[in-house]
This record gives C-alpha cells, sequence and structure tokens, in this order.
C-alpha cells in the first residue's frame, strides 16, 4: 500500500472517531451529566436556531404571536439535537468504513446508515468491519433510550417549575410584581403568614438551578400561558424577598435571606450558558438597574398600605440595593435572551456589557 493512501486512510479514519466520539459525548453531556456544561454541538444548534427565530419574530408586531412562534423555539431545537447528533455519527463511521476498504464511499456511507438505524439491508462483510458495525448498532439503539428516557424528565421538571409559576400569579398578579405580592399578602393573610413561601421559593430555586443547569433547553420552554415565565417569576421573588429584608421594618428572617441567596446562585449558574458577564462578588455599592426614583415609588406604596417601613429610608435603599446587585445582571441578561414578557424590574429593562439601559415601559398585551 503506498505510504500516502495509508496516510490518507489514517487521516480520514481519526476524522471519523473524532466525530463520532465528539456526537457521543454531546449526547452525553446534555442529557446524562447532572452538571452544567456548553457543550458546542448542543450551543451551535440552539444559537443558529435562534437566528431564524429572532428573523421571523422581529416582522411581527403582536407579542402573541412572538410567544407562539418562540414556544416552539425549544421543541425544534430539541429534536434537532438528536438528528444533528445520528448524521454525525452516521458520516463519522462512513469515514472508519471508508478507511478500512469499504468502497465506494457510497457503500461506506449505506452501511453506516444501516447500521446505526439497526436497518440491515446492507450486509457488512468481515470481522472487523462487522465488530465495527455492531459498535455502531449500539451506539444507535443508546442514542434513541436516551431520548425516549429524558423527554418525559424533561417534562416533568417543565411541569414542576411551571406549577409555583402559576400559583404567582395569584399571589403577585399579572405581571407579578414584588410590590403586589407583598400587598396582597398583607390583606389577605397578614405579613406573617409571608414567612411561609420563602422555604417553597428557596427548593425551587434549587430545582431550578440542578434541572436548568444539567438539561440545558429546559431553559428555553416558555410557560403554557403568553404572560407567565419562570425567569419573571423568579425576579419577583428575589425582589419580594430583597424588600421585605431591607424595607419592612419586621424582625429580621434568615429564610427570606437565605431564599435570595438561593436564587441568585441560581441565576448566575444559567446565566453561564449564555456567557452573560457578571461580578462573581459585587460590592454592595455597585450600580444597580433600579433607579431610586422607582425605589421610592414602591417604599410610599408600601408606606400609603400602612405596611411598617423603615424610618431610615437612605439606609432602606441601601440595603435593597446590597441585595440587588447580587442577582441584577444575571436576571436581566436572562430576560433578555430568553425574550420574557413584561414584567417591571425584570424584563422592562436590559443589559448591555454591563451597562444599564431602561426599555419602554408598555404592556405587550396591549398591542
Amino acid at each position: 500500500m503506498p505510504l500516502a493512501d495509508a496516510l490518507a486512510r489514517l487521516i480520514v479514519a481519526i476524522f471519523g472517531i473524532s466525530l463520532s466520539l465528539g456526537a457521543g459525548f454531546s449526547a452525553v453531556r446534555t442529557f446524562v451529566l447532572p452538571r452544567s456544561t456548553n457543550d458546542p454541538i448542543m450551543r451551535f444548534v440552539f444559537v443558529h436556531l435562534y437566528g431564524v427565530f429572532y428573523t421571523l419574530e422581529r416582522r411581527i408586531t403582536s407579542y402573541e404571536w412572538r410567544d407562539r412562534i418562540a414556544a416552539m423555539y425549544a421543541p425544534i431545537g430539541l429534536l434537532l439535537l438528536p438528528a444533528i447528533w445520528m448524521t454525525l455519527i452516521t458520516i463519522g463511521y462512513a469515514c472508519v468504513y471508508w478507511a478500512i476498504g469499504v468502497r465506494p464511499i457510497y457503500n461506506a456511507f449505506t452501511l453506516s446508515g444501516s447500521s446505526l438505524l439497526t436497518l440491515g439491508f446492507q450486509r457488512a462483510d468481515g470481522f472487523g468491519v462487522m465488530a465495527i458495525s455492531f459498535s455502531e448498532a449500539t451506539i444507535g439503539l443508546i442514542q434513541i433510550a436516551l431520548i425516549i428516557s429524558y423527554l418525559p424528565t424533561m417534562y416533568s421538571e417543565f411541569s414542576k417549575r411551571e406549577e409555583n409559576v402559576s400559583l404567582l400569579t395569584v399571589r403577585a398578579g399579572s405581571p407579578p410584581t414584588a410590590l403586589e405580592l407583598l400587598l396582597r399578602y398583607d390583606r389577605i393573610h397578614g405579613m406573617a403568614q409571608l414567612d411561609a413561601i420563602w422555604p417553597v421559593w428557596e427548593i425551587w430555586f434549587a430545582d431550578l438551578e440542578e434541572s436548568h443547569s444539567s438539561l440545558a433547553p429546559l431553559m428555553f420552554f416558555r410557560s403554557p400561558s403568553p404572560e407567565r415565565s419562570w425567569i419573571t417569576a423568579a425576579g419577583t421573588i428575589l425582589d419580594a424577598a430583597s424588600l421585605y429584608s431591607s424595607t419592612l421594618d419586621l424582625p429580621p428572617n434568615p429564610r427570606a435571606d437565605l431564599c435570595i441567596r438561593a436564587g441568585y446562585i441560581a441565576l448566575r449558574t444559567i446565566a453561564n450558558f449564555f456567557e452573560i458577564r457578571y461580578n462573581p462578588a459585587p460590592n454592595p455599592d455597585d450600580p444597580i438597574s433600579i433607579r431610586r426614583e422607582e425605589y421610592d415609588e414602591v417604599y410610599d406604596a408600601l408606606a400609603a398600605a400602612l405596611l411598617p417601613v423603615r424610618a431610615d429610608r437612605e439606609q432602606a435603599w441601601r440595603n435593597f440595593a446590597g441585595w440587588r446587585v447580587n442577582y441584577d445582571v444575571a436576571l436581566l441578561g436572562l430576560a433578555e435572551r430568553l425574550q420574557a414578557p413584561y414584567a417591571p424590574w425584570t424584563s422592562d429593562r436590559g443589559v448591555a456589557d454591563g451597562l444599564f439601559a431602561s426599555r419602554a415601559k408598555i404592556d405587550p398585551t396591549l398591542e
């Protein structure tokens, strides 16, 4: 065998093995690995698919229609991933078959597809070719098993996430706001009963961090109702807990503080997928997206409703800003990238390169 031919076979075989292993490990990182990972194949699919959907959505003025189109983004991306993995494995094994002597390339490709999909219409001749064919068929079965097994898991996590999001509408209005949450609890239950929600949402944030980092496509699944979103719900609860700890003149409640900490850790972990830049150790006096006059409006509304507010308004503002700075950039960055519905203090403003920018405060449901 000429040296040049042997070298070409070796290069093609290495390329094919690398392609197949890359696709296999991508599936493992996406569906099996129980930790956050920025898989390049998954990122390639969702980033380029996002470009297609963004092109479609920007031509539509109605938020309801934009939401309907965006709701298809995650399911289509999730279905494209296995197709791309299978295509890469088919091409990779076809290169290996060609390198070990299956000619022409059409026969190598046919054998690869027949083995991967276990169709059996192309026979492998020789022990070596047969062994490689069996390994490809095994990979194909594993891929199918992963898809069948983890789709129910993803939808189970989705349902668990949306349960609290739906319940928040009753407690915080639509769109949800931290101010409305505090006022409604005071009117209906009394502020003493507010202590019960912090542990519930602390657990929700812990589940969110685990599920949305290990199963990244979950973050793109939108709520059944267009005016709801998991990211606006997260912002509402975090702002309510921050107002509770900083502005209301009530005994200190470590449960609210722990809820805030669980929340910003979860949002930062998910923000890493989008490579959103944030300061992991911000100073309490770093700038935040909430303007002082916006905070004063909420302070006055709480005082007008006869809720106990701290007498030192300046110190209350500094305390609130010290809590908000921990999740501000991650929250706004995720709301922007996930095209969240309108919600005050979350999706009505943006962040770019660390600079906050106010957006038009228009309720999209009125379009």
